[in-house]
């Protein structure tokens, strides 16, 4: 199998070996766009991605060591249909041959840097995920799912405050129709290309939220459940989320850490789990507002809401933990996987001596005083004292 970029010049853009494949190919297959781009080239059988995509993979499968060649915009393994084949296919079984990307297109277009870039992709994404990426001065590429999807980015950066931000909408890079546009925010221009994306130089005063942990209290909407954000940081270092790491949030409350535990790394997952529906929804809110939509909970109580659940890196449980539900997560934790228990009260903390017994690990003492009115004067006001656990399971 064959796996090919094409971008909007179609086979102009393609070398001689490349052609070849295609000509030779008893089987082209891609989307109805590229299929036409390659059109005058193939002699075979044509197959245009059907729903759901996984009947194609079948299809390709069902053929393999044959001469199939896959149609894929620009570089195949960037957002590209290259990696969905890659976990059904060993490396011996395909070669691929990219052609630019239209993000490396628009960075030459516009003389940026394209490791500065931040790429944020909408397809199959909502829009709000790419508020997790807003701070002035950042410089990102949005791909686009459609002709709305520009509107829709536009409105976000003025609601978050950065309407100072240069926005550039460019589209079929790279074809006879490529066009590049800078929009103000007074008026969206018309006729937009379906294939488009969008580079933006962020600028305003917004509501941008930093990148490490220990975000304000204020950018969650919560009832008072919620890990306060001095906690949340050290929480946060204790549980050490790393690339591809899953998180069971216990008791999410307003999912707080479980956020920012996602915005740690766009590969981060987190299953968080809360017995009360008005907190899960609220939970939900919040990662979308904070661009990590990505965020799954389950309404149910632990320890049984967490049977079935996929094997966490990392288990937070934030409040009322008892010895069964830190037994079934630790139970559950992989080799290597690491346990961060907070407690305020005495019976939480019994249970914490209990797991720091039983499975060894460290136990840490957290107090946070914060300024306050006293009267017409101020005074420094103590939260609950935190003792949190924290455990490796070897």
């Amino acid at each position: 199998m064959s796996i090919l970029g094409i971008g909007e010049e179609g086979i102009a853009g393609l070398g001689a070996a490349a052609r070849a494949l295609i000509g030779q190919a008893e089987l082209v297959v891609g989307g109805a766009r590229h299929i036409a781009l390659a059109s005058s080239l193939i002699a075979g059988e044509r197959m245009v991605w059907p729903r759901p995509i996984g009947d194609g993979v079948a299809a390709i499968a069902a053929r393999r060591g044959r001469a199939v060649v896959v149609l894929a915009s620009g570089d195949p393994f960037f957002h590209g249909v290259g990696s969905l084949l890659a976990r059904h296919f060993s490396r011996e079984e395909y070669r691929c041959v990219p052609v630019a990307s239209c993000v490396s297109l628009a960075a030459a277009r516009l003389g940026w840097a394209l490791q500065e870039v931040i790429v944020v992709s909408c397809c199959g994404h909502p829009v709000a995920r790419v508020a997790a990426h807003l701070y002035a001065g950042a410089r990102l590429m949005v791909l686009s799912a459609d002709e709305t999807t520009p509107g829709a980015v536009m409105a976000l950066l003025r609601a978050r405050g950065f309407g100072e931000s240069v926005v550039y909408v460019m589209e079929a890079l790279g074809g006879a129709r490529e066009r590049v546009r800078e929009v103000g925010f007074g008026v969206m221009p018309g006729g937009i290309d379906r294939l488009n994306l969008l580079a933006i130089e962020v600028a305003g005063a917004g509501d941008g939220v930093g990148c490490v942990p220990g975000l304000p209290d204020e950018a969650f909407a919560h009832d008072g459940q919620i890990t306060k954000a001095e906690i949340r940081a050290v929480t946060l270092a204790a549980l050490s989320p790393r690339p591809g790491d899953l998180l069971w949030d216990v008791g999410c409350g307003s999912g707080s850490v479980g956020i920012e535990f996602l915005r740690a790394h766009p590969r981060n997952r987190v299953v968080a789990v809360e017995r009360d529906g008005v907190r899960a929804a609220r939970a939900r809110e919040n990662a979308a507002a904070l661009g990590v939509g990505h965020y799954e909970v389950v309404v149910g109580e632990a320890p049984g809401a967490l049977a079935g659940l996929a094997v966490p890196d990392a288990v937070f449980i934030g409040g009322g933990a008892g010895d069964e539900v830190i037994g079934v997560g630790w139970q559950a934790l992989r080799a290597g996987g690491r346990m961060v228990v907070n407690a305020v009260t005495i019976e939480t903390e019994a249970a914490l001596f209990a797991a720091h017994r039983r499975f060894g690990g460290r136990l840490t003492r957290l107090g946070v005083e914060r300024l306050d009115r006293v009267g017409r004067m101020h005074g420094f006001r103590p939260g609950m004292t935190v003792t949190q656990w924290r455990g490796v399971k070897e």
